[in-house]
């Protein structure tokens, strides 16, 4: 794999750009690997990865059934901080952010992250009790936030309205190492990262069955053919519990479409990340400039990847009181990714009831900023069999024990 530098760029340029090489290897898929992974999204990819670069493990394929970062990865709007109320939730996620923060100099791969600051606002005395309680149990997890008051909140972000009439905004919770990162160019250098210690990615390859004997994974049935495994790893986000019916048992989540939109382009006026859990809705800007703009879930079941009316009238007409200047925008585009929720919002990182057959699920709307730690904590587990620190509180069984990592009210309004 060459070597991304400004000397590489300046000596292309010269070449008129023909010396570069495929970021990523497209191979057929061979008759057995040590481990398959079935997701080629951020979290698939970062699972292989740390499985190479920590455990040494690379005869890896990943099988994604459309393009690679096709699904969630290319879906959500790339928010990334660690300010969860729970300990194991905060662990993993503060991991992740700190993964972030080296993960270009690491891949030799821009992923853009910026680390601008994320404020979640605080528009009724429940929240700010809340956040305010979240403050302290930050402190005591080794997260850096604070919770803020309504001026500071106005300096960070000039163009909000803390005066609103209904829900006028009463101060903040703020991790100003929070931030965002370019979604396509996380999953693109991870990809190019896999495929250079050797493994394969298998786009366009349908998982059509899992195979076992004897209550242990031997293998998967795709539209490429049959591929035989010792480990199967399972990281499809709003596909899981179709993947494990395949696999023959439940799991206790549910698919929902989670909407955004983007505005038109316009010159830089906010350089942070504003969350509204009251008025349902967030936003930061791009940047090429658009406002990116998000809600809450769908009410209903689906797995729908397109937009509805409904749904921007609802978060834009929540937001504009917030933000006045909103009105005046016209959008450009809007979309839709297919989330798994579990109950009590936190995911799922386990053994399955099939022998060799692991899990990672239920991310809901928190999946991009978990991506790297997901990862690392998913090939521990791969690769040891047994969950390691970061994972032990999110397997399945607490569902039977009733062990519950509620952040109902941390993961609700969306990332």
């Amino acid at each position: 794999m060459k070597r991304y530098s400004v000397l590489a760029i300046a000596r292309e340029a010269l070449r008129g750009h023909l010396g570069w090489d495929r970021a990523w290897a497209s191979p057929a898929p061979r008759a057995h690997y040590d481990v398959v992974i079935v997701g080629a999204g951020g979290h698939g990819l970062a699972t292989a990865y740390y499985l190479g670069k920590n455990h040494g493990i690379r005869n890896v394929a990943i099988v994604e059934k459309g393009w690679l970062g096709g699904g969630n990865t290319g879906r959500n709007t790339t928010i990334i901080r660690s300010n969860y109320l729970q300990d194991p939730s905060a662990a993993i996620y503060e991991k992740s952010r700190s993964l972030y923060e080296t993960l270009s100099q690491e891949l030799n791969y821009n992923v853009m992250f910026s680390p601008r600051g994320v404020m979640m606002l605080a528009q009724t005395q429940h929240e700010v009790r809340g956040y305010q309680r979240t403050a302290h149990a930050n402190a005591l997890q080794g997260v850096a936030t604070a919770y803020i008051g309504p001026q500071k909140v106005k300096e960070l972000c000039p163009i909000i309205h803390i005066d609103g009439p209904r829900y006028p905004v009463l101060g903040a919770l703020w991790q100003p190492r929070g931030g965002t990162a370019r979604h396509d160019a996380v999953a693109w250098g991870y990809a190019r990262a896999c495929s250079d210690m050797g493994m394969d990615i298998i786009q366009q390859c349908e998982v059509t069955a899992v195979r076992q004997s004897q209550g242990r994974v031997t293998g998967i049935s795709t539209t490429k053919g049959d591929i035989a495994c010792d480990k199967l790893g399972i990281v499809v986000a709003g596909h899981s519990g179709e993947l494990a019916r395949m696999a023959g048992f439940r799991l206790p989540v549910e698919s929902l479409a989670l909407q955004a939109l983007v505005s038109e382009p316009i010159k830089p006026c906010m350089d942070v990340v504003v969350m509204a859990n009251t008025v349902h809705g967030y936003m930061s800007q791009s940047d090429k400039g658009e406002m990116v703009i998000g809600g809450g879930t769908d009410g209903f079941n689906n797995f729908t990847q397109r937009g509805s009316f409904h749904h921007i009238e609802e978060t834009v007409r929540a937001l504009i009181e917030t933000f006045p200047m909103l009105s005046r925008l016209k959008m450009l585009r809007q979309w839709g990714g297919i989330v798994d929720m579990t109950g009590d919002r936190s995911p799922i990182i386990s053994p399955t009831p099939l022998g060799n057959c692991f899990i990672n699920c239920g991310w809901g709307t928190g999946g991009f900023k978990a991506i790297p730690g997901s990862g690392w904590a998913m090939a521990d587990l791969m690769a040891r069999g047994t969950p390691g620190p970061l994972a032990a509180a999110f397997g399945l069984d607490r569902f039977r024990a009733g062990r519950f990592i509620d952040e109902s009210v941390a993961a609700g309004v969306a990332h």
